[in-house]
């Protein structure tokens, strides 16, 4: 079992870059795939990026060139520094964390098996 807990979020001028991070509990921090999505108002949930356990990464072509998904296992952290924000990137964020082997790439709910609440990230004018 893994607990995941979100912040770093909060109200970001556009161009902004903030980071926010994901605490995880569990001594098997190192072997879980990370990821993070997003959730918009009236929207569906969104993959945005992963990270393997071997530290590949993945990226949305929305935020290619912006974000970046970096984890830190002595921590049990996991980061999503953001640059060159958008107003389309306010949305909730979400951690996640997949036991499961990726044959692909993780862009879809079902390859995550621990979820952590969220944090919001409003980008403003």
């Amino acid at each position: 079992q893994v607990q995941l807990v979100e912040s770093g979020g909060g109200l970001v001028q556009a161009g902004g870059s903030p980071r926010p991070f994901c605490a995880a509990s569990g001594r098997t921090f190192s072997s879980y795939g990370m990821g993070w999505f997003r959730q918009a108002p009236g929207k569906e949930r969104e993959f945005v990026a992963a990270i393997s356990w071997s530290r590949a990464t993945y990226l949305a072509d929305s935020v290619k060139g912006r974000f970046t998904i970096s984890r830190d296992n002595a921590k049990n952290m996991v980061y999503l520094q953001m640059n060159m924000l958008k107003h389309e990137d306010t949305a909730v964020y979400y951690c996640a964390a997949s036991e499961k082997e990726w044959y692909q790439v993780p862009t879809t709910d079902d390859k995550f098996d621990y979820w952590g609440q969220g944090t919001q990230v409003t980008v403003s004018s």
